[in-house]
């Protein structure tokens, strides 16, 4: 069987030429446009890049702090050190919160990027549940037993801690424990604790009368087992002896 080759006119042959042209032309395009999309990203990039970390559109104008009622913002934003005029991007956030949190009167500090152009810096200060003499000075103790600020006169408000020279921090530590662990109407009524040791922990009344409290374990419990005494036939006692709240004596 013998097959004929048709021959294409010229106009079929054009329009043949025409179609792999167009098609060559759109390749080229869409190779051409994702090259431009990748320039135009990388552009963005860049700019972005530069407009965060070197230029002045994003500098650090100051710094907020909040949440303090002891500490002066002025000494605050000293030790904070934040870098003025600086990228707000390039602040050493843990730096600042490792500065903030060495003055005495912080507990907990949290810095973050206010943007477009300030730090914040949040303080959760200390709260004093007693004071301590030292050297003369009245000193606030929180319930951790952190010394910090100071008091011109003891606050009325507030229990004072009598340590014993040798007793130690850990003897303080828990006699802050014991104090933060007193319920109200305990609390209210207490003119100082003796701390001799960390087992050896009492407590004055302001009236006089003596409680022997042990070590600050279990505080709670004997918290309750005191009020339970002082409302009882037993509650004019001189000497309330609680370091064993299971088995609590009175004397006196």
């Amino acid at each position: 069987m013998i097959r004929l080759r048709t021959r294409r006119s010229p106009d079929a042959e054009a329009r043949s030429r025409r179609r792999f042209a167009r098609r060559q032309w759109v390749r080229r395009w869409l190779t051409l446009r994702y090259v431009l999309a990748m320039v135009m990203v990388t552009a963005a990039v860049a700019g972005g890049v530069y407009v965060v970390y070197f230029s002045e559109a994003l500098a650090v104008e100051g710094a907020e702090v909040t949440g303090i009622s002891v500490l002066d913002e002025d000494a605050v934003l000293e030790a904070a050190g934040v870098p003025i005029g600086g990228p707000l991007a390039t602040v050493d956030l843990r730096g600042v919160e490792r500065r903030v949190a060495a003055l005495a009167p912080v507990a907990r500090v949290e810095v973050s990027r206010k943007w477009p152009h300030s730090v914040l810096i949040v303080i959760t200060e200390r709260v004093p549940v007693a004071v301590v003499e030292r050297a003369g000075t009245f000193r606030a103790v929180d319930a951790s037993g952190v010394v910090f600020s100071s008091y011109r006169r003891a606050p009325r408000d507030l229990p004072r801690i009598e340590a014993d020279p040798d007793a130690g921090v850990e003897a303080l530590r828990e006699g802050a424990a014991v104090v933060a662990s007193l319920p109200s109407d305990v609390a209210a009524g207490v003119d100082h604790l003796e701390v001799h040791s960390v087992d050896e922990i009492d407590l004055e009344l302001r009236d006089g009368r003596l409680v022997r409290w042990g070590s600050a374990e279990q505080s709670e419990e004997k918290g309750r087992v005191l009020l339970a005494l002082l409302a009882s036939e037993v509650g004019d006692a001189r000497t309330f002896d609680v370091s064993v709240p299971a088995q609590p004596t009175t004397s006196g």
